[in-house]
């Protein structure tokens, strides 16, 4: 439920970018792919097992929305597009794994020059995926990258786009989807696929209606956006402090096949500095508590860090990158973390984040949720 609240705040966040674009032209395009390809394979039972020699299949449906402002912020990056999608996908052997769907946003960047038929472009998504078969000790043991039937769904394409006709496009690339549920219940290895797609993109203009909504008009609007030059983006330069406070929930591998989770806490401080409107660098302090250390008592469940990172601005999310090592005993953990994070910016001053806090080498840890302040900036 935590999963499927953040991503409808996602997707309402999207809805509000596209009210803030709104011109007399409204772009519009519905998309479909098909995937293929193979799994990145782990050294465990599963791995070993042959289920996942057979690869994965899978199909999304999209819509979405092209900003035109010239004013706005998309402007400044390119006139990125975004929107809505849904995906159903055939991972190998469904008794082990189900058939999982998913419910997500995605952004597309272009990055060839708009006056190329054939272009390059980089699509972040990032969801929900459920309908999963999660490991189960009696009758699903085999299945040691899931433990819940949900859980998070990212993926990255790296697409090209062959301008076919003034309303279609011809698609294909290859992409990168990750699913896991962030340890929130063990086991979670997560699965890792890899492949290729194809697929069609058509365009049109939802303000044909309004102008002339006779089948036989020859008063058409344009059906796709043409792309001007990028506007020159904000080069001033920020610094601020942030607090930050998140929890979460977590299983340790005593609890694997239960639904018992414990409570989990992170305190940060920060010093952000925005070089400009798009890069930032970050430095600050961690307070850790963490509920699964049950064999000592509470005022030892305690864990502090330091950490450094990038982050990477637009509209009002950012999208951060952090690495850590502890200052206390790490109690197991490793000497590193990582902290991947989505923030969206509520005001200048309140901001929402969701990250990934990581084990030493890179495996979920917990999910944070949390909420913070910036009381100074200058």
């Amino acid at each position: 439920m935590k999963y499927l609240l953040l991503i409808i705040s996602f997707f309402y966040s999207v809805t509000q970018i596209y009210g803030q674009s709104e011109t007399t032209n409204r772009f519009r395009f519905i998309e479909v792919k098909s995937h293929f390809g193979a799994f990145l394979k782990s050294d465990n039972a599963l791995g070993n097992s042959g289920i996942l020699d057979n690869g994965y299949g899978g199909i999304t449906v999209k819509i979405g929305w092209q900003p035109t402002n010239p004013e706005g912020w998309a402007s400044r990056y390119g006139y990125p597009s975004y929107g809505i999608g849904a995906y159903a996908g055939f991972l190998s052997d469904a008794n082990v794994f189900g058939n999982p769907n998913a419910i997500y946003g995605f952004m597309n960047f272009p990055i060839s020059r708009s006056d190329k038929r054939n272009t390059f472009s980089i699509e972040p998504s990032i969801g929900i995926t459920y309908n999963l078969n999660p490991f189960d000790e009696e009758t699903n043991e085999l299945n040691t990258s899931i433990g819940a039937r949900a859980a998070v769904y990212f993926n990255i394409d790296f697409g090209f786009t062959y301008k076919f006709t003034r309303e279609l496009d011809l698609l294909y690339g290859f992409d990168f989807s990750h699913f896991s549920n962030g340890s929130t219940f063990k086991p979670n290895n997560g699965l890792n696929l890899y492949g290729i797609n194809l697929g069609m993109r058509y365009h049109y203009n939802a303000a044909q209606f309004k102008k002339d909504n006779n089948p036989y008009t020859n008063n058409v609007l344009p059906a796709r956006f043409k792309r001007p030059s990028r506007s020159a983006r904000d080069k001033t330069s920020r610094n601020s402090i942030s607090l930050y406070a998140a929890g979460g929930v977590a299983q340790s591998d005593r609890e694997i096949g239960t639904n018992i989770v414990f409570g989990t806490f992170s305190g940060v401080l920060d010093y952000e500095h925005q070089f400009n409107e798009m890069h930032g660098v970050t430095a600050g302090v961690d307070f850790f508590y963490d509920n699964r250390f049950r064999e000592v008592e509470a005022s030892e469940r305690t864990l502090t860090g330091i950490h450094a990172g990038y982050d990477f601005s637009f509209w009002k999310l950012i999208v951060k990158f952090q690495l850590g090592t502890y200052l206390s005993d790490d109690k197991g953990k490793g000497t590193f973390f990582m902290r991947p994070a989505l923030r969206y910016n509520i005001s200048k001053t309140v901001f929402a984040q969701i990250g990934l806090k990581t084990l030493d080498g890179g495996s979920a840890d917990y999910i944070e949720y949390g909420i913070g302040l910036r009381p100074f900036k200058w």
